[in-house]
């Protein structure tokens, strides 16, 4: 078999913790699954109408984390963490059942997912993978806020800008190649926030599940969390792996170069609601061994897969 089919996890594995935003304790569940089911989300806490697919005209809504929901109003949010790491790590096929309506936030990045993934191992299939190849450039603008895609050989390369007024987070840059790249900073970076825009988020609903021990908390020029960052760009690497998993939404993985400058998850979902507008911006191309070179798989990733 090819490490370029479809890939899937060995066995179950299974978290638990508490939703960032609504703050209630969920259970959550990723199962094998057979080629060609791609990503199911499956509520188990309703017996009619659960199941919800990640599909970028499935998000209902993009303010402050991603929400998908299907025909039903049935929902599933803060996906984001958990599908760049199925991104990140090539997994194919899922179905991930879930007790709540939001993913557990965990640690507040994706690196817990990751490292149960890993631990468990990942089973290839039969049945090669297919790819989104980006035809033409794309871009969207928001005010300030820019991002586009644009054709790239054989990789998926995001080079994204991070702009806030806070003197600590500043501006700061990263690019990173998907499926070349050591993408450890990625998985590990938290989801962050200003202390002073708390009690507003709060105040909207949100947040109710966060603490020092799940997100980053900026105050003035100082990191309250003990531990301080994980790394130096800690901040606009989480942005990436965000990048990442709205990415994913797009249903397969992508061949293309994304540049971002002061982007989210709308802004993502913009561009991608943009590429599929016209069949011409993109193909659907099924990927076997001998028409791709090997620099499309993540190398650090092959001695986990069987």
């Amino acid at each position: 078999m090819s490490v370029l089919n479809q890939k899937t996890i060995k066995e179950d594995i299974t978290f638990k913790g508490v939703g960032l935003h609504n703050g209630l304790e969920v259970n959550l569940k990723i199962k094998p699954a057979e080629p060609n089911t791609g990503i199911v989300f499956k509520r188990t806490d309703l017996k009619d109408h659960n199941i919800i697919i990640p599909n970028i005209f499935n998000v209902s809504s993009a303010v402050f984390c991603t929400t998908i929901s299907n025909e039903n109003r049935v929902s599933v949010s803060t996906i984001e963490h958990l599908m760049g790491a199925l991104y990140g790590l090539g997994m194919d096929n899922a179905l991930i059942e879930i007790d709540n309506e939001e993913v557990p936030i965990l640690d507040g990045s994706a690196k817990l997912f990751v490292e149960k993934i890993l631990k468990v191992g990942i089973k290839n299939s039969d049945a090669p993978i297919k790819i989104i190849k980006i035809e033409k450039k794309i871009e969207f603008h928001d005010g300030k806020k820019t991002i586009s895609i644009e054709p790239s050989k054989i990789s998926l390369d995001i080079d994204f800008e991070l702009k806030y007024e806070n003197d600590l987070i500043g501006t700061q840059r990263n690019s990173i190649k998907v499926f070349e790249s050591d993408l450890t900073n990625i998985y590990n970076s938290r989801t962050f926030c200003l202390f002073e825009d708390i009690d507003k988020l709060k105040g909207m609903g949100l947040a109710r599940g966060g603490n020092l021990n799940n997100a980053i908390v900026v105050k003035d020029k100082k990191v309250l969390n003990e531990k301080g960052l994980r790394n130096e760009k800690e901040f606009v690497n989480h942005k990436i792996l965000d990048c990442m998993g709205d990415l994913y939404l797009a249903g397969y993985k992508i061949i293309g170069k994304l540049v971002c400058s002061q982007g989210g998850h709308k802004l993502t979902n913009q561009l991608l609601r943009k590429v599929f507008e016209n069949d011409e911006n993109f193909s659907l191309i099924e990927i076997k061994e001998k028409n791709l070179p090997h620099a499309f798989i993540n190398k650090s990733h092959l001695r986990s897969i069987a």
